[in-house]
């Protein structure tokens, strides 16, 4: 009766009824997840020369404006490769709002001090490309391997990681970056922050985005009704692509009045990552028992003095008044999970049950990532904001 719910558990119970769809918490005890991509992968390659030297992107000096805190330097490669580490040529980097919290000192601990002392750091946080060279004590990846890892330094031509960070994936593809830190943000938060269940309402917001893309779709492959905000008519057009019940464009729409109006009862889990007066009006639609998750707030993330906390007043009666639940979510915490979870959205996409949706704007080379990062910032951009790093590799693919 429902195709998009193969190859999940069914239950045939009295406990809601004769059917019974497990949550995904209670279903994980059922189902046998690899720890590693282990599908056969058709992808080949090609020959990798290491140069003495590569550029990479840091951040000079703190400031929220990413084009004046970061340059493109040029490095020793640093051979050999470190024990337990491997060198990997990147094709394709991801960018994020969260770039100019990175390049203000955001996301150190201590005081501005503290953190003026680490300059020059490296830019970026994910990326895909393919293992270059292996150190000793590595068995499990190979030269040649494509991959995927979320640590800083994604702004490079080249970079060295501990293996242990290295994802094995099918491709280095554009929508492999678009599943890292945004797929891996929708997939992991909905599931343990969110708590989702089917037959809920769920409203996403910023839902053409990067992230918003994958909640909404996860979010009507769990069997739930999907309310959608977006800004415009290619955002809401993409929207209707992917399936969502509801969309709410607020160039033409009122996003309170809908809500009000359409939604009396309130909204069972919230995905949110615009903050501001957006999270206001969210946590005023909260229904009885709402879960809300605080993914981002890219709102407050520019302006002249770059991130600014907000205050809403009243919130802890308001929480209390419906037992509603708000529930922050930072990735970085939840690294045990991003292989699985990877593999799981990577099986989705290449059985046809997920859409990933890249930014038709190219940006080609480290010389573009701060218009990438602006343009994101703009509010113009459409699915994921990727950044072509390795110009030449889709010529070199074209020939094998």
């Amino acid at each position: 009766m429902d195709e998009s719910k193969a190859g999940h558990c069914l239950w045939i119970t009295n406990r809601r009824g004769m059917e019974y769809w497990p949550t995904p918490s209670e279903e994980a005890k059922y189902l046998l997840r690899s720890s590693r991509f282990k599908r056969k992968s058709d992808f080949k390659a090609p020959s990798i020369k290491l140069p003495d030297n590569f550029e990479k992107i840091v951040v000079h000096t703190l400031s929220h404006n990413f084009r004046n805190a970061t340059r493109i330097v040029r490095t020793p490669l640093g051979l050999p490769v470190k024990p337990k580490h491997v060198l990997v040529k990147i094709i394709y980097a991801g960018v994020n709002a969260s770039d100019v919290n990175f390049s203000s000192g955001r996301y150190f601990g201590g005081n501005n001090d503290d953190t003026a002392s680490r300059l020059p750091f490296d830019a970026g946080f994910e990326a895909v490309g393919i293992i270059a060279a292996v150190g000793d004590s590595v068995t499990d990846l190979k030269i040649g391997m494509p991959c995927a890892f979320m640590t800083f330094g994604g702004y490079a031509e080249f970079i060295m990681i501990p293996s242990k960070h290295a994802l094995p994936v099918p491709r280095p593809d554009p929508e492999v970056v678009a599943m890292l830190t945004s797929g891996l943000t929708a997939s992991i938060a909905l599931e343990k922050a969110g708590q989702m269940e089917s037959g809920k309402v769920v409203l996403v917001t910023a839902a053409a985005g990067g992230t918003g893309q994958f909640a909404v779709q996860l979010a009507k492959l769990a069997g739930n009704t999907v309310v959608a905000t977006c800004g415009g008519g290619a955002k809401a057009k993409l929207l209707k692509e992917l399936g969502v019940d509801r969309i709410i464009d607020y160039h033409s729409e009122d996003i309170k009045t809908v809500l009000r109006k359409e939604f009396s009862e309130g909204i069972d889990i919230i995905y949110e990552s615009v903050g501001g007066d957006m999270l206001n009006l969210c946590l005023n639609a909260l229904a009885i028992y709402g879960r809300l998750i605080i993914i981002g707030m890219i709102s407050q993330y520019q302006g002249d003095r770059g991130w600014t906390p907000s205050k809403y007043p009243g919130l802890c009666e308001k929480l209390l008044a419906k037992s509603q639940t708000v529930s922050g979510f930072f990735l970085v915490q939840y690294g045990h999970m991003w292989q699985e979870h990877l593999d799981r959205l990577f099986n989705l996409y290449s059985t046809g049950k997920l859409k990933v949706a890249i930014d038709p704007k190219k940006f080609i080379g480290l010389h573009s990532v701060a218009d990438a990062v602006e343009y994101l910032h703009s509010g113009r951009s459409v699915g994921k904001v990727v950044v072509s790093v390795d110009p030449t590799f889709l010529h070199q693919e074209a020939k094998l």
